[in-house]
């Protein structure tokens, strides 16, 4: 069974099928790359709580960067919010994102009961 939630003609925020659970890249407004990595992972623990699942059940998280030069920036952050032993498998790379003022975004895949 395939779920969708809020879903426009372009995309969900976050697909459910079974027991896995896909959001849309996360991204956020604010001044720095951890303002924005840190709303970005707001965004994402609120949307898995919402399908049963938190940040302790992520397999995989994809984050696109505008620079790599705020890589050590948004690892700060990221690594203060992964739960210790439950990083998941992760890639991060430098991407052109939808408007200039994101300068990261998060797509993440995780397990829900």
């Amino acid at each position: 069974m395939i779920e969708r939630f809020d879903t426009n003609q372009r995309m969900s925020q976050i697909v459910k099928h079974n027991d896995t659970v896909y959001l849309a890249g996360q991204v956020s407004k604010g001044d720095s790359v951890a303002a924005q990595t840190q709303g970005c992972l707001d965004q994402i623990d609120a949307l898995l709580a919402r399908v049963g699942s938190d940040k302790t059940k992520i397999l995989q998280a994809v984050i696109w960067m505008a620079d790599m030069a705020d890589f050590a920036e948004m690892n700060e952050v990221w690594d203060a919010w992964v739960p210790e032993g439950n990083a998941p498998a992760r890639a991060a790379g430098e991407s052109k994102l939808a408007t200039e003022e994101f300068r990261v975004e998060i797509i993440i895949t995780a397990a829900c009961d």
